[in-house]
């Protein structure tokens, strides 16, 4: 099947790297063989290198299955949303530099196959949590109490806070970091004060580098957040533990945000967005059938108190997305580190996606082949107008070459060094003047 599957991604000019083939490979495993592209007779996974259109994807929803998975190799494109919406998103597996240049998101019709697999499931996870000293422990019991029956590993304890009562981001970030140097096993978080109602498998079961819910598809919550054992999810609690430290006062779930945004630009990041029955509150409609239910009640509202915050990146994180305000990809060279470059490709959504894959395969490819004494590159993938306009702020406040390119633009190897000679001329210019 393996093979067939090579043939099948060089036959329609699929490049994925070694992160995303193996995510593929798996999801091959579990559902069966692959097809590419919209077709008749459902099963095993369909490959999507097209956005459909809004008849188009109405239709192609209605003939899945749950016995079927949907993988969309370059989901970073916008014209991809639409169908996402209709989908249930199991995870997303970030760019992998010049060898596989795109985002791969994975999803299908609900969770019931894979929560089916994941309770015979020997992986098992180390469950980790902490709370306020100085607050009341009987939160810290009640989870401790609703474990004992699920035979995994804990560690559950009190720890020192700036408020007596309170947890902040920095001090539960600096939490998971100790228990990340202190275990060898994969790390799942809960919140103190939530119960757990069935064997929380299924994080450890897909095995990817980080898992976490979307709380209203779009906002991250870190109060359920599981960490496999590997340098991806290392590198995302790390800059997650900065920027706490760097900025307490900003509310969690935005930091996680970030954090999640910065390292899946640099790294392939598999991620996996965990489903409501991971991250239930008391109130909700499946509550009683929750995995692990959290002690707060259910709110229309968003978890964070950021309301300009939401209207950011709530379309791009609601497709699995890291959106146009943040780089979707970061490349770096043996060249001077701080001489960097931001290529801005605009008019995404109004161009065809075969364009868009190919520009993106095209500039991170040249910068492979020859990265011009740049640095760093940060590739940013822009809708519209406004988009373009923030990206070029974001990379003059790092004093980076700006450069705008458009979809089907030829981009030679030398494409950068044509850029650096261009810097040159402009730099003697205006020393002369």
């Amino acid at each position: 099947m393996h093979a067939n599957l090579d043939d099948l991604l060089q036959s329609g000019g699929i490049r994925l790297g070694r992160a995303q083939r193996d995510r593929l490979d798996w999801l091959t495993d579990q559902y069966g063989a692959p097809t590419l592209d919209a077709g008749s007779g459902r099963s095993g996974v369909v490959i999507l290198k097209e956005p459909p259109s809004g008849a188009a994807a109405e239709l192609f929803y209605r003939s899945l299955n749950p016995g079927c998975a949907v993988v969309i190799p370059a989901s970073e494109n916008p014209g991809f949303d639409f169908l996402k919406s209709k989908l249930t998103e199991f995870g997303t597996v970030g760019p992998c530099g010049a060898d596989g240049p795109h985002e791969m998101w994975w999803g299908g019709i609900g969770w019931s196959k894979f929560l089916a697999a994941a309770d015979t499931s020997t992986a098992r996870p180390r469950i980790v949590s902490c709370y306020p000293r100085g607050g009341d422990a009987t939160a810290a019991f009640e989870l401790r109490h609703s474990l004992e029956r699920f035979d995994l590993a804990c560690h559950i304890e009190p720890i020192d806070t700036q408020f007596g009562d309170r947890l902040l981001c920095f001090e539960k970030a600096e939490f998971m970091l100790r228990m990340w140097n202190k275990y060898r096993e994969p790390l799942l978080f809960i919140e103190a004060g939530a119960v757990l109602r069935e064997a929380p498998l299924l994080p450890s079961f897909l095995g990817g580098d980080i898992a976490l819910h979307k709380w209203n598809r779009w906002e991250m919550s870190a109060r359920t957040l599981y960490l496999g054992r590997t340098g991806a999810a290392e590198m995302l609690l790390r800059t997650w533990q900065h920027l706490a430290a760097s900025y307490p006062a900003i509310w969690e779930g935005y930091l996680l945000d970030q954090a999640w945004s910065l390292t899946s630009s640099q790294v392939p990041l598999d991620m996996v967005w965990l489903p409501r029955s991971y991250h239930a509150l008391k109130g909700d409609l499946g509550a009683i059938r929750a995995t692990i239910l959290h002690d707060q009640q259910t709110t229309t509202l968003e978890l964070g108190p950021d309301p300009a915050f939401a209207g950011l990146v709530r379309t791009a994180r609601r497709a699995g997305r890291t959106g146009a305000r943040d780089a979707f990809m970061v490349m770096t060279s043996k060249a001077e580190a701080g001489k960097g470059i931001a290529v801005i490709l605009r008019d995404i959504s109004a161009s065809d996606a075969g364009a868009v894959a190919a520009t993106v395969e095209a500039v991170t490819g040249a910068y492979a082949a020859d990265c011009g004494g740049y640095g760093r590159l940060e590739l940013s993938l822009c809708a519209w107008q406004d988009d373009v306009g923030a990206a070029r702020d974001a990379a003059a406040l790092a004093h980076y070459r700006i450069l705008e390119i458009a979809p089907g633009q030829r981009i030679a190897n030398d494409f950068f060094t044509h850029c650096a000679a261009d810097d040159a001329v402009m730099t003697a210019r205006h020393l002369f003047l």
